[in-house]
């Protein structure tokens, strides 16, 4: 299955690493070469994740990678990964829009 990074979760993915890389580059380059790895993985098992408890659709999940929950949402042909922000607080209505 194919997967789709929408806009806003590639502009989650510049934030984060910004974020990151206040305390260390190096760090951050590593993260975030690994953080697209994990949610390209969910292509061989889009059920994987858990529904996202805030919406409780079948089809927008998530999965954690570090203290990051990757949502996404599966579709007929294709995964679209909407957002990733940190795990902490909750998921907002307009992060799920995109596609």
């Amino acid at each position: 299955m194919n997967i789709v990074w929408s806009s806003e979760a590639l502009g989650k993915l510049d934030e984060i690493e910004r974020f990151i890389a206040q305390d260390s580059s190096q760090r951050a380059a590593v993260f975030i070469d690994r953080l697209p790895e994990k949610g390209d993985s969910i292509a061989l098992f889009p059920e994987i994740g858990r529904v996202v408890p805030e919406f409780s659709r079948s089809d927008i999940r998530e999965i954690l990678f570090g203290n990051y929950r990757i949502v996404y949402r599966t579709a007929p042909l294709h995964i679209v990964i909407l957002t990733v922000f940190e795990g902490h607080r909750k998921l907002r209505s307009e992060e799920c829009e995109q596609e």
